[in-house]
């Protein structure tokens, strides 16, 4: 189900929280929502889920214009960062959200078995949904989301607050639950590897309005501004009156077409591979040295090239 952004603002105590003329999320897809924290990303879903109003503006979900009070909100399955669970069993929290959307009982007991089989929570369903840890509460607040198999799914931060193990795992296992169970799929992250594992659509977020939105590999591929492309994980440097963003990883000891002068400041030793950081053309630069590149200390001046680049702007 598309859903479309028109004239949206939002103010909060008198600040200005999002600004966004126009936006929208093709249906079908799973879009991620990516920013730093205090980009307004949290008070976008809430506004398509209609938990909050705008100042300005209007979002539909399909043909329906989203308000509080709206019917729309019927079509949503939301995950909230902080999973809350009334009392009772996870089995019962995950019957009454599908009981409150008036799915008959047989079916609801078929979606809960699918959603837990799925989401891995089979063993924990006859627990205390108030005494899982953090990684089985997250797993069931998905479940609890992805059961309802809404037309719209929205996600808050689905991994935080997870210790890495269930986070690698849940990585890994979450693009076939939304797959199974989701037709459209909102999410939002702070973090550029699960936006980019994630999602197949991008919208990039920083103080309260859109830097940038499409496809991961176009938006990627052509970040419009320096601070887009630092959130996307490049090193913007200027070369030669151009500037440029360099990927992670990319750099590399010697000449090319374009290079730097590194000031080597220290030299960190990972274990299977040393890395050089320091200052080029006024920035941080971080270089992995290879395989019979030269011995660095700090205090030397070396020259570096980048392997690969995108323009910036």
């Amino acid at each position: 189900m598309e859903v479309a952004v028109e004239g949206l603002r939002f103010s909060r105590s008198g600040r200005t929280v999002l600004d966004i003329p126009s936006l929208g999320f093709a249906g079908g897809s799973t879009t991620a929502v990516f920013g730093p924290n205090g980009s307004g990303k949290t008070t976008l879903l809430r506004l398509i889920g209609g938990l909050e109003r705008p100042a300005a503006g209007a979002i539909r979900i399909g043909r329906a214009e989203v308000s509080r009070n709206s019917e729309s909100r019927r079509h949503v399955g939301f995950a909230f960062q902080e999973a809350v669970f009334v009392g009772g069993t996870v089995r019962r929290n995950l019957d009454l959200a599908l009981e409150l959307r008036d799915v008959p009982p047989e079916e609801r007991w078929a979606r809960i078995a699918e959603a837990a089989r799925e989401c891995g929570i089979e063993a924990v369903l006859d627990r205390s949904a108030r005494q899982l840890s953090s990684g089985e509460a997250q797993r069931a607040n998905l479940a609890r989301a992805l059961a309802l198999r809404a037309p719209l799914t929205l996600l808050d931060e689905p991994l935080t607050g997870i210790d890495r193990v269930a986070r690698t795992q849940l990585l890994d296992d979450l693009p076939r639950m939304l797959a199974t169970f989701a037709a459209t799929t909102i999410l939002v992250t702070h973090d550029r590897e699960e936006a980019f594992r994630l999602a197949d659509h991008l919208v990039v977020l920083a103080e309260g309005r859109v830097r940038a939105a499409g496809p991961k590999s176009v938006v990627y591929a052509r970040p419009p501004d320096r601070m887009t492309a630092e959130l996307l994980g490049y090193t913007v440097v200027e070369i030669a009156g151009r500037m440029l963003g360099v990927p992670a990883g990319a750099w590399a000891l010697g000449n090319g077409d374009l290079w730097v002068d590194l000031l080597v400041e220290r030299v960190v030793d990972m274990g299977n591979h040393l890395h050089a950081v320091g200052a080029a053309a006024g920035e941080r630069v971080d270089v992995r040295l290879r395989i019979g590149d030269p011995v660095l200390v700090p205090g030397d001046r070396v020259r570096i090239t980048p392997r690969t680049c995108v323009p910036v702007g």
